[in-house]
């Protein structure tokens, strides 16, 4: 009876062991995703930074110019080491992103980036 008894306590104590191991890890793991996640959204705020035209390289602006074709030129970002063009055209606006010596890098709906950060423009 005493040996039966001491093997159900074991078992017992090992289903604690394992579910233990198993919570701790999961909690691990999603206290490092909601971590990882704010830490995204507050890098992603710091990354704009609103000029004027004067700040903006001749080249970059020549580049942008000849982007905006039939449109206007609404407003510059610096984002890092590449600067945007916001280009209104056609009743849209266009993001162009160039780097310092006015190279095209990227083109994007600016509609579209400021609806999912809850932004109008």
């Amino acid at each position: 009876m005493i040996i039966q008894f001491r093997t159900v306590v074991d078992r017992y104590q090992s289903k604690i062991k394992t579910m233990k191991t198993k919570n701790l890890i999961v909690t691990a793991m999603v206290s490092a995703g909601l971590a990882f996640g704010v830490a995204a959204q507050g890098h992603e705020k710091e990354k704009e930074q609103s000029l004027s035209s004067a700040d903006v390289p001749a080249a970059v602006q020549k580049a942008a110019e000849t982007q905006a074709k039939g449109g206007k030129i609404v407003r510059w970002e610096k984002e890092g080491a590449n600067y945007e063009a916001v280009i209104d055209k056609n009743g849209r606006q266009w993001g162009v992103e160039m780097d310092a010596s006015g190279k095209v890098l990227s083109k994007h709906d600016e509609s579209k980036e400021h609806k999912g950060k809850g932004e109008k423009y």
